[in-house]
């Protein structure tokens, strides 16, 4: 069960470098652009922001281990440090970061080209087959399952229409290190403090740095809720996933992996379904998405409306996958946007000196038949919410096997 499991998970972020297909544009409209992407983590996904695989043992022995969060912050400009390039962000005291964090970019030794947001990372091809369902419901519909086979796959042998009709979002923007004269992140590798479930976001928020000018604004949304997902199967093989609904939710987006594993402990088949009613695999919804996305996502019927807290994992899927199935739910949120000078109601030749946006997103992943949400949000509903233990400088993770390891919270 271990071997299938490490496969599932091997297996999901492998096809999600092969999937991230770019959907975004990468440019903003401003010489300083800021992104703070914000997320709450529950089930195994806390995993990652509570101490990787000691986490992950103590929640699945019932220990506390409650809603994690994580925090992404990106700052991009046009100019040339006048000396070194220094930044901070300087956070509200409930962020329980201290004053501020540094954002700095250090690439790995001997890295040649930073993978961007939405693009294939240095991933190996895996070997076998993989089978697409998509769509929720007690059966999979006409068509299913998509079969591809990485061998042909790894020869540019790719089938037609393997992708949904790509969904217009001009208004996403990324800052990267390649459409940036100067640029710095955080996590880094400088500053080691890391979010609890108790941090907070509200309040005042001010970015200081030597290539770009001063950034403030004021939050008045805070991290999302958990979600706590369920699941039960049906005499079919059909599984029900039901999630509470989360205040300030743009839509909901679900997968399930397995992966059937040879007599070498490697995924030899795989099988991925999306809850998405067309082939839509990849692309915008392994991002966090502007609540205008959202809604085109919704209309594509790519991403279930946010009224939605329950849908079927076909009968099919299970028979085609593994013992271990792996599940993980989204549910996109809120945006908040700044500017300098701010947009005029009349705009026709608006130049800002700067632009920042504030993204929010909560994520949850179980075991279907483990009731592991139960597990991490019963800390929180008690009142007993550890503090996760201080992070330690991890590894870089190479290949599948550093894959699975990144999964587990053990390399980055």
């Amino acid at each position: 069960m271990k071997r299938s499991a490490l496969a599932a998970g091997t297996g999901f972020i492998a096809l999600a470098g092969i999937w991230a297909v770019p959907a975004f544009t990468q440019s903003g409209a401003a010489p300083a652009r800021y992104t703070m992407d914000a997320g709450t983590m529950s089930g195994m996904a806390a995993m990652s922001g509570q101490g990787g695989m000691a986490a992950a043992m103590a929640m699945m022995k019932g220990g506390s281990g409650g809603p994690a969060h994580q925090l992404q912050l990106r700052l991009g400009s046009s100019q040339a440090p006048a000396d070194t390039a220094k930044a901070d962000h300087f956070m509200p005291n409930g962020a329980g970061l201290g004053a501020s964090v540094p954002l700095i970019y250090t690439p790995a030794k001997g890295e040649a080209e930073r993978v961007e947001p939405g693009q294939p990372g240095e991933v190996q091809t895996p070997r076998g087959k993989l089978y697409l369902f998509w769509g929720c419901g007690e059966h999979a519909g006409p068509g299913q399952p998509a079969v591809i086979d990485f061998a042909k796959l790894a020869k540019g042998q790719i089938p037609p229409d393997l992708y949904a009709a790509a969904v217009d979002i001009p208004e996403e923007w990324w800052i990267t290190p390649t459409n940036s004269k100067t640029y710095g992140e955080w996590p880094n590798s400088r500053d080691s403090k890391v979010l609890t479930g108790r941090s907070s976001l509200l309040g005042a928020h001010k970015i200081v740095s030597s290539y770009a000018p001063q950034i403030s604004f004021t939050l008045d949304q805070d991290f999302m809720a958990p979600l706590d997902m369920k699941s039960s199967r049906r005499p079919s093989g059909a599984w029900d996933l039901s999630w509470n609904g989360i205040g300030g939710a743009t839509g909901y987006y679900a997968w399930v992996m397995s992966a059937k594993t040879d007599r070498r402990g490697e995924a030899a088949e795989m099988v991925w379904w999306t809850s998405s009613a067309t082939r839509a695999f990849g692309g915008p919804m392994w991002d966090w998405l502007s609540p205008a996305a959202a809604a085109r996502l919704v209309a594509a019927k790519t991403v279930m409306p946010a009224t939605q807290t329950n849908c079927t994992v076909p009968a099919e899927v299970q028979a085609a996958g593994g013992e271990v199935m792996m599940a993980n739910l989204s549910g996109f949120g809120p945006e908040k946007n700044f500017a300098y000078p701010p947009k005029p109601a009349k705009a026709a030749a608006w130049k800002p000196e700067w632009i920042a946006r504030v993204r929010f997103r909560s994520t949850t992943m179980t075991m279907l038949g483990m009731d592991m949400g139960a597990m991490s949000m019963g800390s929180a509903a008690d009142g007993d919410e550890s503090t996760p233990p201080p992070a330690q400088a991890k590894p870089k993770c190479k290949g599948l096997a550093g894959i699975a390891k990144r999964a587990a919270g053990l390399c980055e």
